[in-house]
């Protein structure tokens, strides 16, 4: 018997092309929050897929990853930032994004590892200018960090995704599908695929939909094509276990370990 699956995805530009057409669908239920809900939905058990931040997967032993899909990046990724009017070396205290999970634990890791300061970590909404009026730099991610004009507010933007791979030379792994261990038959997983390599065909459309200013498409069509990448390659994939690692050695996560759910050629409704 077939049954309805329920969907939670990031509401941020950067998951439309991974959820193309499943709106249209009558086996799938999907809903839009930021990253960190997504998570906090999934614990609820109010949804039974969340396109979550990465390493909260690690705080949920026993779920799944569907393979193949990501949201991630190779060098810049524009909408995960750390802001400042200081030099990084002088930062004593950054705001953290509350949106987002992993966001914050890659800003802590980089702190340590690449900047190599250790500043004081205050959680904040996302709303810049409150937040570099309370901190030295400010996390901001997702839509509100890629569309900003930050030179307007006169702060230097230090991209995250550009500083993980400068230190690493590898991919930074934002959010995964992910799920408790029978969530998603091959067929859901099929399904996820086909939406991903639909949305992947369909970038400026989706972009463009996105947003009716003119200018915010221009960002968002190049932000789709140039910025993120949405194959979890085996590349990405060592992209994501370094991430883990990093986050362990700072006692962030416990278990470093990635299983993923089933995958074949089935077609059909996501229930079968």
């Amino acid at each position: 018997m077939s049954r309805t699956v329920r969907l939670g995805a990031v509401d941020y530009l950067n998951v439309r092309p991974l959820v193309h057409g499943l709106d249209r669908r009558t086996d799938v239920e999907l809903r839009f929050d930021v990253p960190s809900e997504c998570a906090r939905l999934l614990d609820a058990g109010r949804i039974d897929l969340g396109m979550v931040p990465s390493i909260a997967y690690l705080n949920r032993p026993g779920d799944r990853v569907v393979p193949g899909i990501c949201i991630g990046s190779d060098g810049p990724v524009a909408s995960v930032a750390l802001y400042t009017r200081k030099p990084i070396a002088d930062v004593r205290s950054v705001a953290l994004d509350t949106s987002s999970r992993t966001s914050a634990a890659l800003t802590r890791i980089l702190c340590a590892r690449r900047f190599q300061i250790g500043p004081e970590f205050r959680e904040h909404g996302p709303d810049l200018p409150s937040m570099l009026a309370t901190a030295d730099a400010a996390l901001l991610i997702g839509d509100p960090a890629l569309f900003i004009d930050h030179r307007a507010l006169g702060v230097e933007k230090i991209d995250l995704g550009s500083a993980w791979t400068d230190m690493t030379g590898l991919p930074f792994v934002w959010a995964v599908w992910a799920g408790r261990a029978d969530a998603a038959s091959a067929a859901t997983v099929a399904v996820l695929q086909e939406a991903a390599r639909s949305g992947r065909q369909r970038l400026d459309d989706i972009a463009n939909a996105y947003s009716t200013e003119p200018d915010r498409q221009a960002i968002g069509r190049r932000y789709l094509r140039e910025n993120l990448v949405f194959d979890l390659s085996p590349r990405a994939m060592d992209g994501l276990r370094t991430f883990f690692r990093e986050a362990h050695a700072l006692g962030l996560v416990g278990s470093t370990g990635i299983e993923f759910f089933e995958a074949n050629a089935l077609e059909g409704r996501i229930g079968a």
